[in-house]
């Protein structure tokens, strides 16, 4: 890590790098190839991991933050409901949550004032790292990873050995990046010495990072203003260049394998074809904002006529889970007989009986 007058005499101002998206589209890609070209990934970072072999570039922290938070909303990672976001924006808007975020942060910016915050379930709660962030002094920006849908859902169902399904998974992946980019939509943050202005977030195709990581990580570097990736040197160069694999993108399917209902399918079509254009040069336009909105509008309509006509299926799950507990909690017809009378019964036959029931054990 290089000492700040390394990267520019004057002086850094303090930066928290968020790097938002749903998981499995690249977001740690991303922010291995920030924390390698200088900017502070805050330690202990997760463990790598067979799904994850070369890191996840995530703060430990962070993660179990979130972990907590969520719980206490009732909320998944991957959770398909629009309301879902009003559980967690009101957790998020605690004093006591923002004071402890803005101290870690706080503690942090004493290693290097460029940080990169990154875990799947940031979007959560990126109101509430905003404002932490700004009470450090600190300017919030966003990088948001896009991955194909239909990739994101294939790699979760690989790796993660989610059950809920291709319909579920297409549906949280919705939610999520509808809400991600209206979280981060903002104006322009105004120009350095005179020159272009300064964003306060970036799009990010996957597809792009592993093709042409230089290109497209300078781009990101002088859209957002980022000294470290700006000044890199070529060491930290040849380091990433180590780093980037492109056989990381081992899932490759398209949106027709997920075999999606007819809406649900042609929603998430338009909503990816929405999402690239913000990642295009000049893309992230009031036009493409309208679009989103639209389609963010359009989803939550989805949603609540899917919930309104499966009121019997959640009945049912609830009947079904209330009986299986009821069922595990019956004591077996073995220990309905009282003690006194088990004990009478020879040894020999109570095996037997064990073994005839299939509880057999090992008496030795």
């Amino acid at each position: 890590m290089r000492a700040i007058d390394e990267l520019n005499p004057d002086g850094v101002p303090r930066k928290v790098l968020f790097v938002a998206g749903a998981g499995r589209s690249g977001t740690s890609t991303l922010s291995g190839i920030l924390s390698l070209l200088g900017m502070h990934v805050p330690k202990p970072e997760v463990m790598a991991d067979s799904s994850n072999p070369r890191g996840f570039g995530e703060p430990q922290w962070a993660v179990e933050l979130h972990d907590r938070l969520l719980k206490e909303a009732g909320v998944q990672v991957s959770d398909s409901r629009p309301s879902a976001w009003f559980e967690t924006g009101r957790i998020a808007t605690r004093e006591p949550a923002r004071i402890r975020v803005a101290d870690w942060l706080e503690g942090h910016f004493a290693e290097h004032p460029e940080l990169v915050v990154k875990d799947p379930r940031l979007s959560w709660f990126l109101g509430l790292w905003r404002v932490a962030a700004i009470r450090t002094g600190a300017t919030p920006v966003f990088a948001t990873m896009l991955r194909p849908p239909a990739e994101v859902v294939g790699s979760k169902q690989k790796y993660y050995a989610n059950k809920l399904g291709s319909a579920h998974l297409a549906a949280s992946w919705l939610n999520m990046l509808l809400h991600t980019e209206r979280a981060t939509r903002d104006n322009i943050l105004g120009s350095v010495d005179g020159a272009s202005p300064v964003a306060s977030r970036a799009f990010v195709r996957y597809s792009d990072l592993l093709d042409d990581w230089v290109k497209t990580t300078m781009a990101l570097g002088h859209k957002l203003d980022v000294q470290s990736v700006i000044h890199t040197r070529s060491d930290q160069i040849r380091e990433v260049h180590r780093f980037i694999d492109p056989s990381l993108r081992r899932v490759t399917l398209g949106l027709d394998d997920l075999a999606l209902p007819p809406r649900l399918h042609e929603l998430t079509a338009e909503t990816w074809a929405a999402l690239n254009q913000l990642a295009d040069e000049g893309g992230d336009v009031p036009a493409v904002h309208t679009t989103l909105d639209q389609l963010r509008d359009a989803y939550v309509e989805l949603y609540e006529e899917a919930e309104a006509i499966s009121k019997s299926s959640v009945v049912a799950a609830r009947v079904a889970q209330a009986r299986e507990s009821a069922e595990d909690d019956r004591p077996s017809l073995v220990e309905r007989v009282p003690h006194e009378v088990r004990a009478k019964i020879p040894p020999s036959v109570r095996r037997g009986v064990r073994r005839a029931m299939g509880r057999a054990r090992d008496d030795r």
